[in-house]
């Protein structure tokens, strides 16, 4: 959507939908413009074709140090409804080579949604959402840590690092996920990021073992569209 004064653009709100919602990608109001309500129109808008359209939810996942941006959602009737954090790991923070913890194989998103390992879960950030996921996977790899009979363990990263996917399915302190991830280290990515984890997902100690640091966060914002 775009927001204008006479002809010229001055305000700009790019989103993305799905059955479940729709996310505010980016909102911005020219600097000249701002502080005159031409945010809060914008947002209003929106709301106002998704009352009418669907999906029955708005979603925002706004930077920790955007305090402007965090209240015009509030100021607009959103509700904050956690803390995402962004996590990353250094090549020289890393422990050391993690010890085997079982056979690794190369594994992609459709082999795990192929062996019903990629749940539609609602605590995950937009970007590591199965549907993200899936509409991304030509360019996302990953490993498995397998025994003779199932998976038990995987990581999925895209260009630059990026962690998509991190998952253990079985309870042994970590140590399948610790040994994926030194091999990624070990095939030169020297910089790992694992971004918007969810409180639920993993805990600051959890990650912290496995040798990620929290380096920012994002609040997340949702509200219900409405017409009026």
């Amino acid at each position: 959507m775009v927001a204008f004064s006479g002809s010229d653009p001055i305000g700009v709100l790019i989103g993305a939908k799905r059955p479940s919602g729709t996310l505010i990608h980016r909102i911005a109001v020219h600097p000249d413009h701002r502080r005159q309500g031409h945010g809060r129109h914008l947002l209003g808008s929106l709301s106002s074709k998704l009352a009418i359209l669907g999906p029955p939810r708005i979603i925002a996942e706004v930077p920790e140090d955007l305090a402007a941006a965090a209240g015009l959602f509030s100021a607009s009737g959103y509700v904050r409804e956690a803390m995402l954090t962004d996590y990353v790991s250094a090549s020289e923070e890393a422990q050391g080579e993690a010890p085997r913890a079982g056979f690794v194989i190369p594994v992609t998103v459709d082999d795990l949604a192929a062996n019903g390992l990629l749940e539609d879960d609602s605590q995950v950030c937009w970007e590591r959402s199965v549907e993200t996921l899936t509409a991304r996977k030509e360019e996302i790899a990953g490993f498995g840590v397998a025994s003779d009979e199932r998976i038990e363990a995987y990581v999925l990263h895209a260009p630059g690092g990026e962690i998509v996917a991190l998952r253990s399915l079985v309870e042994d302190g970590g140590a399948r996920l610790a040994q994926l991830l030194s091999l990624l280290r070990a095939q030169g990515m020297a910089s790992l990021r694992l971004p918007k984890v969810y409180p639920a997902e993993f805990s600051n100690g959890q990650l912290e073992a496995l040798g990620f640091r929290a380096a920012g966060a994002h609040r997340l914002y949702a509200a219900t569209p409405r017409s009026d």
